[in-house]
Formats: structure tokens, sequence, C-alpha cells
């Protein structure tokens, strides 16, 4: 309702900034929690910027809210035809801790787009010695990749209107390498298959380990077919 919305959603630490490429394991170095109820406000000046704040309750034993303190997630974007720039910081209510994400996205042809993501985040509240009540083990709501910084890299190729080429790089603090790469296929409007190859090189610490891989490296590979209506 202008700008207004109220409800269960995705959080806006994800959704502002773009999520993390065209590819189905996307998460394999992770960039933040997911569902969420969210107020939040969103802004569109209508010549490229846009804004965002959000009041947040988080999920899960360790993201929910243990108070009447909300997690707060506020975003700003300049968007162009030439690509877009957008920056999200969020501050999580239980551990008092900040993270932050910047993108820039380059349209570098009308087949080629570019993206490349960092992000930092304060970690100190959510070590295992910090005594808390749960023990977030090095990953709050928000920073859910391994030590202060990571960073995502990744494109997309689009062979014809039907058929692309996606591909996506993540590396973090902790030594946790991913790598996946698809190519989507628009069988007819509103039905796509992907098939996607995934690979992950793990840290050497088990906070590290967010995939929970029992090798140090390790290989899978997924067909989807997806029905869009």
């Amino acid at each position: 309702l202008g700008g207004l919305r109220v409800g269960k959603d995705e959080s806006d630490f994800n959704t502002f900034i773009g999520y993390a490429g065209n590819v189905i394991q996307d998460t394999l170095v992770p960039y933040g929690d997911f569902d969420t109820n969210v107020i939040q406000y969103y802004f569109d000046a209508g010549n490229g910027f846009s804004a965002v704040l959000s009041l947040e309750e988080g999920s899960g034993v360790v993201g929910t809210i243990d108070s009447y303190v909300p997690h707060v997630v506020g975003g700003l974007k300049y968007t162009q035809g030439w690509g877009a720039i957008t920056g999200v910081v969020a501050y999580d209510a239980n551990y008092e801790e900040v993270a932050g994400k910047v993108r820039l996205d380059v349209n570098a042809t009308d087949a080629i787009s570019l993206f490349v993501m960092a992000g930092y985040g304060t970690d100190d509240n959510l070590l295992d010695d910090a005594g808390n009540a749960i023990d977030a083990g090095g990953r709050g709501f928000y920073k859910q990749w391994s030590g202060n910084w990571a960073i995502w890299g990744g494109a997309t190729y689009k062979f014809n209107e039907k058929t692309s080429f996606n591909t996506q790089l993540s590396y973090d603090e902790g030594k946790n390498f991913g790598a996946a790469a698809n190519i989507a296929y628009d069988i007819v409007p509103g039905l796509t298959i992907t098939a996607e190859v995934d690979y992950i090189n793990v840290g050497e610490d088990t906070v590290s380990d967010w995939t929970n891989a029992q090798d140090d490296d390790a290989i899978g590979g997924m067909v989807r077919f997806q029905r869009s209506f």
C-alpha cells in the first residue's frame, strides 16, 4: 500500500540487493537468512534512486528476535541502463551486531550481464565464547558467512531468448569456496528446465562447514523443472 508492506516475506537484506546470481545453489557461501515477518517501506524516486527500510522479526532459534526490539535493514540503490549499484546494512537486535553488503551489476552487452557483491559483518557476540544464552556459532541472521568478510561474483550469458548460461563463484574469510554453473532453457513461456553443477571446498574449521559436506571437496548436480504462473 503506497510502498508499505506488512506480512511474511524474505528479508530485504537479500531481496533488495538481488540475492546472489542466477544459479540454484547460490548459498554455497551463505549471504543472509530469508524467511521473516516484516514491516517495511519502499521508496522509488523515479530517477533511478530507490530505498528501503525494513523492521524484521527473523526466524529460527538464533534469528528470531528475543524482545520487542526488531532487526533493522536499510538499503539504497541506483539503477541505470548500464546496471546498478546497491547497498544494504542490517542490525541484528539479538546479538547487537551489524552486517552490510554492496553489489555492482553491469550490463556488459545485450547478452552478457555481470555482478560482484562483497559482504562484511561484525561477529564478536556471535562467537562461541561470547557468553550468550544461545550459541550462534559465528553466524547470525544476517552475517551468515564464516569470518568477517565474503565475496560473490557471477555472470549470465544469453545465447538467445530461450537459453542462458549462468555462473557464480563465492569465497569467505573462513576459506570456503563455492562454484556453481547451469544452463537454463525455456521450453515454452513459463516452463523452464535448468541443469546445474555445483562444487564446494569447505573451510578449515567446523564453523566454516556451512553445507555439512563430508569431504573437503564436494561436487553435486541437479536438474530442475519449473512452471511459473
